[in-house]
């Protein structure tokens, strides 16, 4: 049956829909534009990664469409560590750390929702207001009262893991129950009768709707995204040299253009409806391009993508420096830039160290494998001695050495004075 609400028919044309508790009940509210959704995100580092930005379009779209979106810091969740798809337990944050993390995640979000006091405006609220105030023994008789073991034995979460015969902490065993108790009490606080997730979420999240009944809040609704890999199997946001970061501190802009800009040409059109606000008809043009035709399309997605995380100038330079990289032979500066000490360079800089350094491999083993299967270049020449070392000799002109990791990735090495720090430009 067709959905009659703009929120859920935009979802679902754009592919963001896999479970909903019940589709006829969250359509009706969201025709009234009454949908009060919210998505959780504990502080497990200092950004999110791009695994996160389908639930982040999820809560824009929830806006666009005329409801009310809330973004939850999980600064107390986080205390606890989400069991969910892991074999081990997370590593035990301190509060300064969680403190910290939960200030560099803050960033992304006014780039995507619009943050006020309006009826409709978002809201952007942190668990440890309410978490870290409650008391053990009231909570297990008001709430924990409500939740049966044996139905959270056969959680996911859970039941994957004693399957695997990999130990669960008591506090990992908890999570669940706090992740359903912030449903409850954000319909309290703000009127939220959503929560959305991913499909690794589905089994918290519906536990979360049973409390709400058991505890008499109004009707609470459920919904999750698919499970995002790319057409190949691969787990979505991940490169040779790591976590493709949201922040862009972390991943510049460039490298997070050239991420979308190398994406399979089978979910050229998937990754169009999913991650830009391109109208429909647009994206059904672009996916139908075949041959080389399809690489026009993934500019477009690269710049699009990139335009909505970090801005209109970010995504022109981005596409520019690109363009004159790979199509123009020139050595764009505003390539990524890694600024190191001048005196490294005049000891001689080991190669296999300024490829680590630069972000172009994850540690010297993995530089010397790239180097065997002839994946890194200096100034566009084949690495063929791990034991090479870059010294003033082979700056250009312009006083950089360009290391390149196959034929899309860029980064340029620059001496600074010994007194000035080196860092990512």
């Amino acid at each position: 049956m067709p959905h009659e609400s703009e929120f859920l028919r935009t979802l679902d044309e754009r592919g963001f829909i896999h479970q909903c508790s019940d589709f006829a009940g969250l359509d009706a509210l969201a025709r009234r534009n009454e949908v009060v959704g919210y998505i959780g995100f504990d502080c497990t580092a200092v950004s999110l990664h791009i695994g996160s930005l389908i639930q982040i379009m999820m809560l824009y779209w929830l806006q666009q469409t005329g409801n009310k979106a809330v973004a939850l810091m999980g600064g107390g969740t986080t205390r606890v560590g989400d069991p969910s798809g892991r074999d081990q337990s997370r590593k035990l944050l301190s509060v300064e750390e969680i403190e910290a993390n939960k200030d560099g995640i803050k960033q992304v979000f006014a780039r995507f929702l619009r943050f006020g006091a309006g009826k409709r405006d978002a809201i952007m609220l942190d668990n440890a207001e309410w978490l870290t105030k409650l008391n053990y023994i009231e909570f297990l008789r008001d709430v924990g009262r409500h939740f049966s073991v044996n139905r959270m034995l056969s959680m996911d979460s859970v039941k994957l893991r004693l399957e695997r015969d990999q130990e669960m902490s008591f506090i990992e065993f908890n999570y669940m129950c706090l992740q359903a108790y912030d449903f409850v009490e954000l319909s309290r606080r703000v009127g939220c009768n959503l929560q959305m997730g991913g499909s690794d979420q589905w089994g918290n999240i519906v536990t979360g709707v049973d409390l709400g009944r058991r505890m008499a809040t109004p009707q609470l609704y459920a919904l999750t995204t698919p499970l995002l890999t790319t057409a190949s199997g691969a787990k979505m946001g991940k490169t040779a040299a790591g976590a493709v970061w949201l922040n862009a501190e972390l991943f510049s802009p460039y490298d997070y253009w050239q991420f979308w800009r190398n994406t399979e040409d089978a979910d050229v059109g998937r990754f169009l409806r999913l991650f830009t606000l391109l109208p429909l008809d647009e994206i059904r043009r672009l996916e139908s391009l075949t041959g080389a035709d399809i690489n026009e399309a993934k500019k477009v997605l690269a710049t699009e993508a990139t335009r909505l995380l970090h801005g209109e100038q970010a995504a022109n330079e981005a596409a520019k420096t690109a363009r004159e990289t790979f199509e123009e032979g020139a050595l764009a500066q505003s390539l990524p830039t890694v600024e190191l000490p001048r005196a490294e360079f005049e000891a001689g800089l080991g190669v296999l160290t300024a490829f680590v350094r630069a972000g172009l491999a994850a540690s010297n083993g993995d530089a010397r494998r790239q180097i065997k299967g002839g994946g890194l270049r200096l100034n566009d020449v084949p690495v063929t001695d791990e034991r090479a070392t870059l010294r003033a000799a082979d700056l250009s002109p312009d006083g950089v050495i360009k290391l390149s990791l196959g034929r899309k990735r860029h980064v340029l090495l620059r001496p600074v004075p010994a007194e000035k720090n080196g860092s990512a430009a």
